[in-house]
């Protein structure tokens, strides 16, 4: 037996697991229509990426061309923390019950494929 498959059996054996595979997760919740309040959260989530890395290797850029090292060392640990607080935001309004179904779903599509 491989190591990926003691792993998978390792991860399989969790309540959470378990109870992915056994009920069949899966993403028909996302069939529902959206409010507005969803729209908006799953866009704040989608911008906070945004704002994250590409932002920071942008005023990394800027620095090194401006010659403003100040710049990357204050303003890119600014970025991040206003990147985390916007998808917290969204996570918030889009519902975390959302992410449950995801993460169950995958949880179920991936153990499956490894065993």
């Amino acid at each position: 037996m491989n190591i990926i498959r003691k792993i998978a059996k390792g991860i399989a054996k969790t309540n959470f697991a378990r109870k992915a595979i056994d009920e069949g997760a899966d993403l028909s919740a996302f069939k529902k229509k959206l409010t507005v309040q969803n729209l908006l959260g799953i866009f704040l989530m989608g911008g906070s990426y945004m704002i994250g890395w590409p932002a920071v290797g942008l005023i990394g850029a800027l620095s090194i061309h401006w010659r403003e090292p100040l710049l990357l060392l204050i303003g890119a640990p600014v970025l991040l923390v206003v990147a985390h607080l916007f998808f917290l935001l969204g996570m918030y309004l889009a519902g975390g019950k959302y992410i449950l179904i995801l993460l169950r779903w995958a949880t179920r599509v991936t153990l499956e494929k490894m065993m």
